[in-house]
């Protein structure tokens, strides 16, 4: 049941936008899932959503593009490796700063790259930190918020 209704979610933020809890919860009762706030805020929790602002400026729940792409089951997922990878996320200016267990930061950084991240003018990875460089400091923003909910679902 709660894979079916992790996977109901999933489709709901994909295909709609969902801004908040209650909405999240009012889609999936319509859709013969009785859930509570307690276990929608966990699913949450568990899936990674983030909250991006649509055109209109309003916020929505999204799922992380790193997360789309971690969920197709490939040998070494991206996810796994960030997970048991990644020590820190910040960012500067229009750098993204990724700290790693020492001897990991190639990998991850390799990982990175075939994920399709939007936005990343390079690379650079050394033996335990990464650098991309972005466009905007907003795409820095949007990336380490995602980042971080994958790190925060260990």
């Amino acid at each position: 049941m709660k894979s079916q209704r992790q996977q109901m979610i999933v489709k709901l933020v994909g295909e709609g936008i969902i801004g908040t809890q209650e909405e999240l919860i009012e889609a999936l009762c319509e859709r013969g899932f009785k859930v509570t706030q307690a276990t929608v805020s966990r699913d949450i929790k568990e899936l990674a959503l983030i909250k991006t602002t649509t055109a209109s400026g309003n916020y929505r729940y999204s799922l992380p593009s790193l997360k789309k792409k971690g969920m197709n089951g490939s040998e070494l997922s991206v996810l796994g490796l960030i997970n048991d990878s990644v020590r820190n996320v910040d960012y500067a200016g229009n750098t993204v700063v990724i700290k790693c267990l020492s001897g990991m930061a190639q990998a991850v950084c390799a990982k990175l790259d075939d994920s399709g991240i939007e936005n990343v003018v390079g690379t650079l990875a050394g033996d335990d930190t990464i650098f991309l460089l972005m466009r905007t400091e907003k795409d820095c923003a949007r990336l380490v918020r995602e980042l971080e909910s994958i790190l925060l679902s260990k």
